[in-house]
């Protein structure tokens, strides 16, 4: 573990005294572990001298509006020093406290994230202005989030029939935010007893009942940094790998030609995981300046029990269907055929490789066949899929 935050339940900063008093345990043990928190905001400007006090590395504000207008549709109510208000003056409260909470984060020398929720038809539009405002005020990284309004949830915009938006809408906006300031796209919305490394819940390990059979946690500070060390070694290879792989790039020019690529991975940057295997896909802008990051898209489980789930394979499909390509380590000859038939190359030859270098050889071979005119290139998107023309080489 190399960072601990605490995000609930309900909000760090409802119940101070025991997240502060967990803190200063923590520090006190392991004290190259670092801090975080994550808090609405409103009760954050009472608290920014103590959470520098504590060296807490980074703040978490989740900020969905800076117009009331907008809020009074997100937030019916708050309670504020021992009342409640409604409607845009709650709102108005609330955004003026985390903004005020923001702004003495920053004077203070205090790393700020902002987590914000994309609500179509609510907030989708104006989450560019919140991108603005907590750029303007010191944020240096902001993730825009979708909604999960699934009915089974019991939430409000769940039960109202609220839909969230799609992956391709998530990403138009995210987009839109990129040139303001650094965008988080890594993001898988964690419960906050989330335990692990992303795509690694490690939680069945950390049970209540196991935890208790511990007599005693010992702190070892060797064998944490030898780890560390590792990690490390592990990420520069990684880079090195994707360097190298960039650097053949640089005979291909600049061209305006960007692909997306879906990765079926277990983690540790590789192409690791059948095809029929992935419960996500981590997915890819690829171009002549490089691989990038953008997004994760869940999935339907397509095989169980050893035999492929043909019902789910639509919507799979439909899942990565403004990608070009999908790396695997592996894949059946039915989802293969249908993959193709979406105009979605399945590769699998990079089968464990790295990520951001198959990637971006990938794109310099499909580069190669545009402009030898084996193929059409054509924008994939999410309402109207032009699937490429494949013309024979004859």
């Amino acid at each position: 573990m190399t960072v601990l935050g605490i995000a609930g339940p309900g909000d760090p900063l409802a119940n101070p005294g025991k997240t502060f008093k967990t803190f200063e345990l923590i520090a006190k043990t392991a004290p190259d572990i670092k801090l975080c928190l994550s808090t609405n905001g409103l009760a954050l400007p009472d608290h920014v001298d103590t959470i520098k006090a504590f060296n807490v590395d980074h703040v978490t504000i989740t900020i969905n509006m800076v117009d009331p207008e907008i809020g009074q549709h997100i937030y019916p109510w708050i309670y504020y020093k021992n009342k409640r208000y409604t409607g845009i003056e709650a709102a108005r409260i609330l955004t003026e406290r985390q903004l005020l909470g923001l702004e003495m984060l920053t004077a203070a020398g205090v790393l700020a994230k902002i987590n914000s929720v994309m609500i179509p038809g609510i907030n989708d539009k104006h989450l560019v202005e919140v991108n603005r405002a907590v750029k303007s005020r010191g944020a240096f990284l902001h993730n825009i989030m979708p909604l999960i309004s699934a009915p089974e949830h019991g939430t409000v915009f769940g039960l109202n029939g609220q839909r969230g938006p799609s992956a391709q809408e998530l990403k138009v906006l995210q987009d839109s935010c990129e040139g303001e300031m650094n965008m988080m796209r890594h993001c898988r919305q964690c419960r906050a007893d989330a335990v692990g490394l992303l795509g690694e819940d490690r939680s069945a390990e950390f049970t209540t009942e196991k935890i208790d059979e511990m007599s005693e946690v010992v702190y070892d500070a060797e064998t944490r940094k030898a780890y560390q060390e590792l990690v490390e070694a592990e990420r520069l290879e990684k880079v090195a790998a994707k360097d190298a792989a960039l650097a053949d790039m640089s005979d291909e020019g600049m061209s305006d030609i960007k692909i997306m690529i879906a990765v079926a991975t277990k983690g540790q940057g590789r192409v690791n995981e059948h095809f029929g295997h992935a419960t996500e896909f981590q997915i890819y802008e690829v171009g002549t300046a490089g691989s990038k990051f953008v997004g994760h898209r869940r999935v339907d489980l397509y095989c169980q029990g050893g035999y492929g789930e043909e019902e789910t394979l639509p919507s799979v499909v439909r899942a990565i269907n403004d990608c070009h390509a999908v790396f695997v380590a592996k894949i059946g000859g039915c989802p293969r055929d249908e993959l193709k038939q979406a105009g979605i190359d399945p590769v699998d030859r990079f089968a464990h490789e790295f990520i951001g270098q198959s990637a971006i050889s990938y794109f310099k071979e499909y580069l190669a066949r545009v402009r030898s005119r084996e193929i059409v290139h054509t924008v994939r998107g999410d309402a109207d899929i032009r699937q490429g023309a494949y013309i024979s080489a004859a």
